[in-house]
């Protein structure tokens, strides 16, 4: 149970972490279809959000915040890699190895706790590496 819980949690901060990313770069972004897809995006992490703090209630436990200063220290490191470049393509790579590191992360926890985890957090484990990797996909017609 302990363990499920760490899991979740893992999922809540990589979801609120692209979250906060995509909100902040999208400001960025001029191509209104990259912005369609940003927004699309999101909405899936949005979606497997709301699934995990669900999922967390079960445990009487309250989703995790990212501390302030993390979310300052990915607010300007966007800030400072926009400066001279908002292109589609620097937009789409610094969201690409972000959400790779998502990825590296879930796959992680997936081949730890294949056997150990409940069947409703393995799934959202699972579909928070899937959206992830679909969405990295996507972003590579912006390179």
């Amino acid at each position: 149970m302990e363990n499920e819980q760490y899991i979740l949690n893992t999922v809540n901060k990589g979801l609120k972490m692209g979250m906060d990313s995509i909100s902040t770069i999208s400001e960025k972004v001029g191509d209104n279809n990259f912005k369609d897809d940003l927004i699309y995006q999101y909405n899936q992490y949005n979606d497997i959000l709301n699934r995990v703090n669900a999922e967390l209630q079960n445990f009487n436990d309250l989703p995790s915040e990212l501390p302030p200063m993390q979310k300052f220290m990915g607010y300007m490191d966007i800030q400072i890699s926009t400066i001279n470049d908002k292109s589609n393509s620097h937009i789409a790579e610094m969201l690409i190895k972000g959400t790779n590191m998502g990825i590296i992360e879930g796959r992680r926890l997936l081949n730890q706790n294949q056997e150990n985890i409940a069947t409703d957090v393995k799934n959202i484990l699972n579909d928070f590496v899937v959206m992830q990797e679909d969405s990295i996909e996507t972003l590579k017609k912006y390179l």
